[in-house]
């Protein structure tokens, strides 16, 4: 992602904060539950609490995707979105069939925003490594 953009600007300006809340909301969380182990209500007030960071997460991310206003770059971001949730899909499915027959154990939905995260950031890189070879041909 090209942060020469305002779009992109305010992007980094709202994801830092946002997965500085995130990462200091789960490991807070993760504590209190360890610590107090709190049941009922407050055990599932705490457990929603890390899902809101992430939930922050995804309107800056939609946010970005609606201020940018360099058709390229959106189209781009998009494309790496969609290719995110190829592989979420993908890997849900298999994880899915895989479960269902008792071929492995549980695997916690969690992994799905990480997953799509990892892949998001992939998809750019392979843009940009086709970008800068297919110029280079």
């Amino acid at each position: 992602m090209q942060l020469k953009t305002p779009a992109a600007r305010r992007y980094l300006q709202r994801f830092i904060p946002t997965m500085i809340g995130y990462v200091v909301t789960v490991m807070t969380t993760s504590l209190a539950v360890a610590w107090f182990q709190p049941t009922g209500a407050a055990l599932i007030a705490l457990s929603i609490l890390p899902a809101v960071a992430i939930i922050a997460m995804l309107a800056v991310i939609g946010l970005y995707v609606r201020e940018e206003t360099d058709e390229y770059l959106r189209q781009r971001i998009v494309t790496a979105m969609l290719f995110g949730i190829g592989v979420v899909l993908a890997v849900s499915a298999v994880l899915g069939f895989l479960q269902i027959y008792h071929a492995i154990g549980q695997i916690d939905v969690f992994w799905a925003f990480p997953i799509w995260c990892a892949s998001w950031g992939a998809a750019q890189c392979l843009m940009t490594w086709r970008d800068r070879v297919g110029a280079d041909a």
